[in-house]
């Protein structure tokens, strides 16, 4: 395995280099901060894609990972909110979600707290930040919600945000905030979570619309919660109770096995800053 030091991001003006690795340790520090938000305030979280693999896989991030992301249902979703605005150092971070601002993207993760003084420009030029007071590398936050077990029952709801989606886009491509087709996206997916509030099974929420919608991703709230604490980095955080069932259902069994080395890129950074918060 290539030490995660290897994987070069950026080469300042000054020669100082920039790479995944000091990013994954601002972003364990950020990490750090939530974790003790959300134990001061009782609220269950878990890691969830990649950095679930690689607390699994890995003891700590994926080598070559430059993102952290996190999930929680959406009951504890509305806890955290409440947690970050009295709980979170303002100094050093802020957060945007809909809730606290219309102009954020709806069709990115509910949430990303960012890091004040610092830069980053994702890959992805779709869908910028609109939320300018801050561009500040980040840490995703998703929301579980209850699911329907039929796929016959969970289709229509869900290809009408399948439908938005683009559409929400566009106009924000346009300069134009559609806040009336934000509402409707969001509200839509809260809609689907009460409607099966009493079902065994969870999933991403409706508005995370990059899946086929004929095949979505479905667990039993008893295989994620309650979450369990493993090792990461030089610290505790913690992942879906089933954590290997978890992986195998969303990647498959080669999420086990280290992929080869051409496969072995960071892939969310195209510009990045870790010392202040303009672009070099």
């Amino acid at each position: 395995m290539e030490s995660q030091d290897n994987y070069l991001l950026k080469e300042m003006k000054d020669g100082t280099k920039v790479y995944v690795r000091d990013v994954q340790f601002a972003l364990l520090e950020m990490m750090k901060d939530i974790d003790k938000i959300c134990r001061k305030n009782n609220i269950e979280y878990c890691l969830t894609g990649g950095s679930t693999i690689g607390a699994y896989r890995h003891k700590g991030f994926i080598p070559w990972d430059d993102d952290m992301d996190i999930a929680m249902m959406r009951s504890e979703y509305v806890k955290f909110i409440k947690a970050l605005e009295k709980d979170l150092d303002k100094d050093k971070y802020t957060f945007h979600c809909f809730e606290k601002n219309r102009k954020y993207d709806v069709t990115w993760p509910y949430m990303k707290i960012r890091k004040k003084n610092t830069y980053i420009k994702e890959v992805n030029k779709l869908l910028p930040n609109r939320c300018t007071d801050c561009n500040g590398i980040f840490i995703d936050v998703f929301i579980y919600d209850h699911m329907a077990k039929s796929t016959i029952m969970d289709l229509p709801l869900r290809l009408v945000n399948s439908l938005l989606m683009p559409l929400i886009i566009f106009f924000e491509n346009m300069n134009i905030n559609p806040i009336p087709l934000k509402y409707w996206y969001r509200g839509n997916a809260k809609l689907y979570g009460f409607l099966n509030k009493k079902s065994e099974y969870i999933g991403d929420d409706l508005t995370w619309t990059y899946r086929s919608p004929l095949h979505p991703l479905r667990y039993r709230k008893s295989e994620m919660f309650p979450a369990v604490r493993v090792p990461f980095e030089d610290t505790e955080l913690p992942v879906q109770k089933n954590t290997k069932e978890y992986m195998i259902r969303h990647w498959g069994e080669k999420v086990f096995e280290i992929p080869p080395k051409e496969k072995r890129k960071p892939g969310h950074v195209y510009d990045i800053n870790l010392t202040s918060s303009k672009p070099e």
